[in-house]
């Protein structure tokens, strides 16, 4: 029997909550999957991950490829004995970071030739290659090799990209083989055109994959163009599968896509705000650089999950953030990734219990009380 599956528990309008399985443990949906990309939640502990209630993390073929190295990981035991995380992880093929930060970039039908940004060293990753260094990791999803383009782009070059992405899709799918501890994603692309994301979308459909990502956004395009993609694309999915949306997003990014029927997200913003001093809470964002917290004794917040955001006070992270100490880093770090999990608890009880809409609105009010000017998005 195949250790992969999707079952759905309950639905709320477009909004659907339910179970992935793998051989590494149930994924509750609708998820946020932290970034490991180079087999670390960057600075936290792998258990401390787990026990703010994440159920999968994600890492990276254009990493782990560079450093240390596929063919190392596989040697010592794989990617979660690795990184000491014995529940799901699902690996992200590559092709995103090849288009953004990879370096002397060449591209052709075969694959991808490039050069390290780490090393300048030279390597080639194909559809192929990409799904062999996922099976040396051993991931439990796998995504298949695609083109990511920059927006905005004429529909000429979308289109070409999209119909590649197909190509390599086919070759993934072939390299994959049947893997039954294993799951492969195929991924939609077509830009924000809705003709070409149903195209990529029936096409991916009629190859047969195990869930379908939608990619190729949250790379600078307005929210509601997002949404309205999301929209166009959805509908051409099949419903008995997990549907991704990858590299999203704030918390109203993901209460709008749980909304349009996303069961899995995944996103550096949590992380990389908690190493720049901000904090994500359900009464909005916090800047804790921000001079009014310095004499502050409350916590972030009593209520919260995370032991961080009940115990320490709004001045003494205030502190650690001005000071540049590492553990105000890790504090806040810890907060975020806390609050986006508490957020994904709420998301599919008041899925579950068909009150969703209400549960949004509710949601967003709180957003707004925080005070004004509080909220500056840190880079």
């Amino acid at each position: 029997m195949k250790a992969f599956g999707f079952t759905i528990a309950g639905t709320d309008g477009s909004s659907r909550t339910g179970t992935i399985t793998t051989s590494h443990g149930e994924i509750r949906t609708p998820a946020f999957m932290p970034v490991g990309t180079a087999a670390t939640v960057k600075a936290m502990h792998p258990q401390e991950v787990r026990t703010l209630g994440a159920d999968i993390v994600l890492g990276n073929v254009y990493h782990l490829m560079l450093r240390p190295g596929a063919e190392r990981i596989a040697s010592l035991g794989g990617l979660h004995h690795f990184m000491q995380w014995p529940h799901p992880i699902l690996t992200d093929s590559g092709g995103f970071q090849v288009m953004s930060l990879a370096k002397l970039r060449k591209l052709n039908e075969n694959g991808v030739t490039f050069q390290s940004h780490i090393d300048g060293s030279k390597h080639t990753l194909t559809p192929e290659r990409s799904i062999e260094i996922q099976g040396l990791l051993g991931s439990d999803i796998q995504m298949q090799f695609d083109e990511c383009i920059r927006l905005p782009a004429t529909d000429a070059e979308v289109e070409r990209a999209m119909q590649l992405s197909l190509r390599w899709a086919a070759r993934s799918k072939a390299a994959f083989g049947t893997q039954p501890n294993h799951a492969l994603f195929g991924i939609v692309q077509g830009g924000t055109t809705p003709m070409l994301r149903r195209t990529s979308a029936e096409a991916l459909t009629a190859m047969g994959f195990d869930g379908y990502a939608i990619g190729g956004l949250a790379v600078g395009e307005p929210q509601a163009a997002m949404l309205e993609t999301i929209e166009a694309t959805v509908p051409f999915l099949p419903v008995a599968a997990p549907r991704y949306l990858m590299g999203v997003g704030t918390p109203d990014d993901i209460l709008e896509s749980v909304a349009r029927g996303i069961d899995m997200f995944d996103c550096v913003m949590p992380t990389r705000a908690g190493r720049h001093g901000l904090a994500y809470t359900r009464h909005g964002k916090l800047n804790l650089r921000n001079a009014r917290h310095q004499d502050d004794p409350a916590p972030i917040d009593p209520r919260a999950s995370c032991e961080a955001a009940r115990i320490y006070s709004r001045a003494y992270l205030h502190h650690l953030v001005r000071s540049g100490e590492i553990l105000g880093m890790m504090l806040l770090t810890a907060i975020n990734i806390g609050y986006y999990q508490d957020l994904m608890r709420d998301i599919r009880a008041a899925i579950a219990e068909g009150r969703f809409a209400d549960f949004c609105e509710a949601t967003k009010r709180a957003w707004a009380a925080e005070i004004a000017g509080d909220a500056d998005e840190v880079a």
